[in-house]
């Protein structure tokens, strides 16, 4: 459910974040139960999309993913996949219509980095426009911010996470905790079903998947293991599908992949799914190379073939995470199903076959993690103590030791927060420094594992091999984060860091950042609202103009003259106005204009959709007057309801 607005003398109030690869939640509580947040486009899904403009403009949500097609080189969506990734990453070369900034050395080469218009964006950055959205949102109904929990994958590494902490920093936020989603999820079952047992949490969502086996006992939730994949999910859906679609476009080579087609494909192909959960098999009409269209029809059969494989990928880490957590499907008492592309009828049954039960369902899988961390933020914010939360290390940390081997100094499923420590010596005669490259990975070797960070330990002095002893010591916090401590115990010195990924932003750059974030923020944010308000009054106009040309016949003289005054109005506006309240006026004459004939269109649609038909009929026009229901809720005639994408 929504929330109303809250008293607006209350105090600061702590928000629950679910920043989605598709979309992404606010959410607080209120008498104790989870509410979401209305976001800026009037629901509770805010569509993970961020639009940059020619004129240096930012707009999120609903009017961003509105230009996904029409300028897809300006408009990032699924920027959560690239979080703490480097230029090189396999995401970059997976289809796509973005355009990347080629690194100019070693360390641009660090992080991802989009060429929007000419215009260099980070996946950090882009994902915290996303937060701002959300913080302005929690701003308006909860009058202030306090701290607020955001939710990110059990899977994603130290770099994946700094970077998220690092846009929570940078959109003005105080950032409480990173959660595991999964975690998150069975917080809010745990306290909504009041159950104690072992369950798994199966969570896919757009861009990533997670398992996570979890013990709950009064209040105690304990993670015995977490699995996943960080880029896999209904993403990776939608291109198998995109692919048959370019191939059907006379676009089978990837040289014939122009940013407009890929974008035309991957949007179709996700309606397609999506169509799929209620239907058997769907039709799509594809603009076909060289003119004309071209059918491409898909039936779940097909669309299940397409993603057996997907689908086993996430099984083969439900039975790793099994194996680790010391259990057998048989013994886990409830599957929790997470993340929209579960809605996929598929994935439920094949959920199903893997535990041998149908999984629980009952909250909305798009709503329930946001769910669970606006719960940790209340108990968080509150300092209660009456839920404990037990999470785990999603891989394991540790040295390069001499050849190029990994000491594993904390391993996988580590209970969290935890610290170990380990003694290392010299290898040359007369050593007097020794170098820590800090990795994160299951693999023996340095080489094949994740590099988080390197530093020097100086001034020791010089003794035969062997006699200096350092100590090694590595403490994960709450939040999945990395601090290190390295002693030379026969002299004493030491040197204390927190690992800075290499895959992160720098301190100076997020600093420079929120610099620039204080500085034009009020600035930036009502430009935003202006540009907002200009974009949704020229989709109103363009649609009240298609139906001042087809559809005049239900208007009256006096009608017109009053919708052509107020569009001149609206027009004159988008010109002029220098204020988004200036510009909103003027779409509420507009829409007030246009109600009663908007009504009588609809009445239209319907009529002729079933007019002089039989029944058996009926079933196969009713889809006209869908359409123009939808064309109406599309150009603001008739309110919209949260939709679902996985």
């Amino acid at each position: 459910m929504l929330l109303d607005i809250f008293d607006p003398k209350a105090p600061p109030k702590a928000v629950g974040i679910d920043l989605g690869t598709t979309h992404s939640i606010v959410a607080t509580t209120r008498d104790e139960r989870p509410v979401a947040l209305t976001t800026c486009d009037g629901t509770a899904l805010l569509p993970s999309v961020v639009h940059y403009g020619e004129a240096g403009q930012v707009v999120v949500g609903r009017v961003a993913k509105s230009y996904a097609t029409r300028e897809p080189q300006r408009t990032l969506a699924s920027v959560k996949r690239f979080m703490g990734r480097g230029a090189g990453d396999a995401e970059t070369e997976r289809l796509s219509a973005y355009r990347f900034v080629a690194p100019k050395d070693e360390a641009e080469a660090k992080v991802v980095r989009f060429d929007v218009g000419g215009r260099s964006v980070t996946p950090v950055e882009a994902s915290a426009e996303i937060l701002k959205s959300l913080k302005q949102s929690a701003v308006d109904q909860l009058n202030a911010v306090g701290g607020c929990v955001i939710t990110v994958p059990a899977y994603f590494d130290d770099a994946q996470r700094q970077a998220t902490k690092d846009a929570g920093r940078l959109a003005g936020l105080h950032v409480l905790r990173l959660l595991n989603e999964p975690t998150a999820a069975a917080l809010a079952y745990g306290l909504d079903k009041k159950q104690d047992g072992l369950f798994a949490v199966y969570d896919l969502g757009g861009g990533t998947f997670d398992i996570t086996i979890l013990l709950l006992d009064d209040g105690i939730f304990q993670v015995k293991s977490t699995g996943g994949d960080s880029a896999l999910g209904g993403d990776d859906m939608d291109r198998l599908i995109a692919e048959e679609m370019l191939t059907k476009m006379g676009c089978a080579s990837a040289e014939l992949h122009t940013p407009e087609l890929v974008s035309i494909a991957l949007d179709a192909a996700r309606q397609a799914k999506h169509a799929l959960t209620d239907q058997s098999t769907v039709e799509v009409q594809l603009p076909q190379r060289g003119g004309g269209e071209a059918t491409y029809v898909l039936d779940r059969p097909h669309f299940d073939e397409l993603i057996a494989e997907l689908l086993e990928r996430t099984g083969r880490a439900v039975r790793r995470a099994l194996r680790d957590a010391e259990l057998t499907a048989e013994s886990i008492d409830g599957v929790i199903l997470v993340g929209g592309s579960t809605r996929v009828p598929r994935v439920r049954s094949y959920v199903g076959e893997i535990f041998g039960k149908e999984p629980l369902a009952d909250i909305d899988p798009d709503l329930v993690v946001a769910y669970g961390a606006a719960i940790q933020a209340e108990l968080l914010s509150s300092e209660s103590d009456e839920i404990l939360l037990l999470d785990v290390l999603p891989l394991s940390l540790g040295v390069e030791t001499m050849g190029g081997a990994v000491d594993k100094i904390l391993p996988r499923n580590t209970t969290i927060p935890a610290g170990a420590k380990s003694t290392f010596t010299t290898y040359a005669e007369n050593q007097t420094g020794f170098d820590l490259h800090v990795v994160q990975g299951e693999r023996e070797l340095a080489k094949d594992c994740r590099s988080l960070a390197r530093f020097t330990l100086k001034g020791i002095p010089p003794m035969p091999a062997g006699m200096a002893r350092l100590e090694v010591e590595f403490f994960v916090d709450e939040n999945n984060l990395l601090k290190i401590e390295a002693r030379e115990l026969t002299t004493g010195i030491s040197q204390h860091i927190e690992v800075q990924p290499s895959y992160g932003l720098s301190d100076e750059e997020v600093e420079q950042m929120l610099i620039d974030a204080l500085d034009f923020g009020e600035a930036d944010l009502e430009a935003r609202r202006l540009t907002e308000a200009r974009v949704e009054a020229e989709r109103m106009l363009l649609a009240t103009n298609k139906s001042l040309a087809t559809e005049t016949d239900l208007l009256s003289a006096d009608e017109r003259a009053r919708i052509e005054l107020a569009v001149a109005e609206l027009k004159s506006a988008i010109a002029s106005a220098k204020k988004p309240a200036q510009i909103q006026l003027r779409i509420d004459s507009l829409d007030d204009a246009t109600h009663e004939w908007a009504g009588r269109r609809m009445n239209r649609a319907i009529k002729s959709a079933i007019g002089g038909k039989v029944l058996g009929d009926v079933e196969q026009s009713v889809e006209h007057a869908q359409g123009v229901e939808a064309h109406l809720r599309a150009h603001g005639h008739l309110d919209t309801e949260a939709g679902s994408d996985g």
